[in-house]
């Protein structure tokens, strides 16, 4: 469950403008938000303590609003989003941030932004390179341990694991790829990610040397050579989960991509492929934020591989 804290209202006198004239002199400005935060069902509690202080929250906002000054309406409201996502433990967050009297002899009321945000597109925003949100939106559901991102490139995923705690293997045919890899992890501070160069569509029979139940996670994201998925599934431990997405044949009829009906899945294909592992999500359809703003014909799967006592009865 969650509830919705609400402050109307909170107003205040920040400099803000395009011009330095403008902010020059504080104006009065005003900001509402209405933030989804969890719940106690049962209601047993009458501390402050135990849910968020709206007290506060209108404190920090006031702080940030009258000490930091901006050119635009947008950078102050990114800065109070930041704030409230990274202090309280909110859902999602409704803002709407406006000038009281703008500049502007047309104007009569006010002028101003409004802002809807989830968690976790506040968490992308953050993060470059940007992983697939589905990697994002499905990270609680992912064991910690080693993890082997297959077809990597430019390794986003690697990276976005890597500084979770994962241990990250990245394979891929591009050596210059896995080698700015390789830096781009150094450079952030991150651990060593181990890299391989190889080309895994080489003609049958082939291994591709992924091992057998070495890792607890496996992700491939928008690759699809079919005669990997034995080799995939039998790299996972027991207990460990695949997390896969691509394109779907819908995609190449609304937006010609890829290049080759081949690349893409047949409706329904990825849980054929995967039917021994245990599905804990699957979905096949239009996704936003995968390619741009329009949507991207994909499937996704997040399935799990028995533990070995249940797999061997």
């Amino acid at each position: 469950m969650s509830a919705h804290i609400i402050i109307e209202r909170l107003e205040f006198r920040g400099r803000c403008g395009v011009t330095a004239e403008e902010r020059a002199k504080p104006q009065p400005l005003a900001v509402d938000v209405e933030l989804d935060a969890p719940l106690d069902p049962a209601g047993h509690s009458d501390h402050l303590v135990d849910t968020i202080d709206y007290a506060k929250i209108a404190q920090r906002l006031v702080e940030i609003g009258t000490t930091q000054e901006a050119c635009l309406l947008e950078t102050m409201a990114e800065r109070f989003l930041a704030m409230l996502f990274a202090d309280f433990p909110i859902k999602r967050a409704n803002l709407w941030l406006r000038k009281l009297h703008a500049p502007i002899p047309q104007v009569t009321r006010s002028v101003g932004i409004r802002i809807d945000r989830t968690r976790l597109a506040q968490q992308l925003s953050q993060i470059e390179p940007k992983p697939a949100p589905f990697l994002v939106e499905q990270l609680h559901r992912l064991p910690k341990g080693r993890a082997l991102d297959v077809a990597a490139g430019g390794g986003r995923h690697s990276l976005f694991l890597a500084a979770r705690g994962y241990h990250v293997d990245a394979i891929d045919r591009d050596e210059a790829a896995l080698s700015q890899l390789s830096a781009s992890a150094a450079t952030k501070g991150l651990p060593p990610i181990k890299t391989r160069t190889i080309d895994l569509e080489q003609p049958a029979p082939f291994d591709p040397g992924f091992g057998h139940e070495t890792y607890d996670v496996v992700m491939v994201f928008f690759y699809l050579h079919r005669s990997l998925f034995p080799f995939l599934i039998d790299a996972l431990k027991p207990g460990g989960v695949l997390i896969y997405e691509t394109f779907t044949i819908d995609n190449y009829t609304h937006h010609k991509h890829p290049r080759r009906w081949e690349f893409c899945l047949a409706h329904n294909e990825l849980l054929r492929m995967t039917s021994t592992l245990q599905t804990l999500h699957y979905d096949e359809g239009p996704h936003d934020g995968v390619e741009g703003p329009r949507s991207t014909y994909t499937a996704q799967l997040v399935a799990h591989k028995p533990p070995r006592s249940a797999h061997s009865t």
